[in-house]
């Protein structure tokens, strides 16, 4: 008997997941007064920045590699020096996917699966401390 290995793409429901997932992203960031300053950094029309967001996370979770196909390699660090991100930025926008992928994601653990990258993939895009007082 063989096991096929699902990717984690398909265990949280592919396409149809991952576009909502994206689309509550946004909403909460959007919306939640908590996630301000990360909201400040985006420009005021959230389309591409979505577009953009759920292309990467469609080929990190193991669907179809649709950023590398459209804009090449992510070089997420360097494309992402124009906006300051400090720490308060970082943790708004992990507050906005944390949220949306507990709406959006049935299986807590597939959702624990997918934070501890995703939570270090945040960190690793801080590009400014705190402000020093």
């Amino acid at each position: 008997m063989s096991e096929e290995t699902i990717t984690l793409y398909q265990a949280i429901g592919g396409d149809q997941t991952v576009r909502a997932l994206t689309a509550r992203f946004y909403e909460l960031m959007d919306t939640l007064p908590q996630a301000a300053n990360c909201r400040a950094l985006h420009p005021q029309s959230l389309e591409g920045s979505r577009e953009k967001l759920y292309e990467y996370l469609t080929g990190y979770l193991g669907g179809p590699q649709l950023y590398i196909e459209k804009r090449g390699h992510p070089r997420l660090r360097s494309r992402h020096f124009i906006a300051a991100i400090g720490p308060r930025e970082r943790d708004e926008w992990l507050l906005c996917f944390r949220c949306a992928m507990e709406e959006t994601i049935e299986n807590e653990r597939l959702r624990g699966i997918i934070w501890e990258p995703i939570e270090r993939l945040a960190f690793h895009m801080q590009n400014r401390e705190p402000e020093q007082i």
